[in-house]
Parts: structure tokens; C-alpha cells; sequence
């Protein structure tokens, strides 16, 4: 499938070039505008029960598909945070875990379900116990709050990151939660308190800014 991200650096939309018969599976009320040849649809993907468990994940229940029936055509997407929008390709040797709310759209051939977190994780890592898991071949596109930046680890190597920043990573990686600093007091003062410590080989996604630090901000405001 061709496309394009545009305006990447401030409120992103993707642009999909469809051909006939081609498809995508986006979350609802995704799609901006399109060509007259695209049909849209909304179901739930995989039956009730798997929609419910999304639903637990942080996704929406429905998903909406857009198929060009009637010929080649355009399709404008976008998510409803203000942040980046960032393409994982998939060659069906693994899966991505993706953040809450963090899945926007996907080619045919992904496959869309959630998956669960050990309760430690689940419990300390913001993500919840259950995080959306893509698996299959083709393309998945995830939307952030603020930026989307990459950090790329090679085998053996570590990162720490922290827990309000995660976007997606490979299944394949692991990952520990574990203080900040140094001493409860320190963690805690700190401001960071629990971060997630990544081991490569691998690539993380993470975002620029903190939801959780954001709603702090505003709701005094």
C-alpha cells in the first residue's frame, strides 16, 4: 500500500492510496475524508468477546474498515491526541504490544487482539494488565501523545524508560519495572518513581510527552 504522513511535525494525518479491492482496518471515527470509490465499515473485529477484551486495553470497541470497492482511492486518517503518528512493519516473525490507545490503523494481513501483562507489569508499568498486541505481515500504524521517537537496542544492550512514555515494542524484548534511583525516598522525590528497563535486541517506540504528567498540569488550571 502507498502512503504518505503528513504535517509529521505537528498534528499528522496519513494519506493511504488504496487500489481496488485493497483495504484498511482503522479505530473508529479515524477516517477524515476520502475518495467516493472507498466504502466505510464498522464491526468488531474477531467477535464480541475480543472487542470486550480491547475494550479492557484502552481501544475502542468497534473497528472501521475503509475498502476501495469501486476503484482506486484516497483515504485521510488521523487520531485524536496531538502527537505523532509513527509506521511499524511487521514480518510475522514477531508481535508489537502497543500502549493504550495507541493502535490508529493497520494493512491487510495484521491481525489486532490484546494481550496480558504479568500483574507486576500490569500494576506498575501505566500500561495496564492487558496491552493491544499486533501480529501478522503488513503494516501498523500507532499514534502517540506528543512526538514519537525511536530508540534503537542492540543485543544485550539496555535502556531505561519511563513508564509514561511507552508507545510499542516488540514482544520479543523484555523488560523489568524497577526504581528510579537510588533508596524509595529518592525515587519517590524525584519525580520518576517506577521506570521500565528495556534489553535489546530491538526497537522501542516511546512519546514525547506524559499524559499523566499533562492531566497533572491542567487540572489545577
Amino acid at each position: 500500500m502507498q502512503y504518505q504522513i503528513l504535517y509529521d511535525q505537528a498534528y499528522p494525518v496519513i494519506r493511504a492510496y488504496l487500489e481496488q479491492n485493497e483495504a484498511l482496518k482503522a479505530e473508529a471515527d479515524a477516517m477524515v475524508a476520502m475518495s467516493p470509490t472507498i466504502d466505510v465499515t464498522g464491526g468488531v473485529d474477531g467477535g464480541l468477546f475480543k472487542g470486550i477484551a480491547r475494550k479492557l486495553s484502552g481501544e475502542k470497541l468497534f473497528f472501521q474498515y475503509l475498502t476501495a470497492t469501486r476503484g482506486p482511492g484516497e483515504v485521510i486518517l488521523a487520531h485524536a491526541l496531538p502527537g505523532g503518528i509513527h509506521p511499524y512493519e511487521l514480518d510475522g516473525t514477531f508481535d508489537l504490544r502497543i500502549q493504550k490507545a495507541g493502535f490508529l490503523a493497520c494493512t491487510q494481513g495484521i491481525d489486532i487482539s490484546t494481550s496480558a501483562q504479568n500483574p507486576i507489569k500490569g500494576l506498575f508499568s501505566k500500561e495496564g494488565f492487558f496491552v493491544v498486541k499486533a501480529s501478522g505481515k503488513g503494516l501498523v500504524f500507532v499514534s502517540s501523545f506528543g512526538a514519537i521517537h525511536p530508540i534503537e537496542l542492540a543485543a544485550g544492550q539496555e535502556f531505561i524508560i519511563d513508564n509514561g512514555h511507552l508507545v510499542a515494542w516488540p514482544a520479543t524484548m523484555e523488560y523489568k519495572i524497577e526504581k528510579a534511583a537510588k533508596g524509595l525516598i529518592n525515587s519517590m522525590t524525584s519525580g520518576e518513581f517506577l521506570v521500565c528497563r528495556f534489553t535489546g535486541p530491538g526497537t522501542v517506540l516511546i512519546q514525547t510527552r506524559n499524559p499523566g504528567s499533562f492531566l497533572s498540569w491542567v487540572s489545577p488550571k
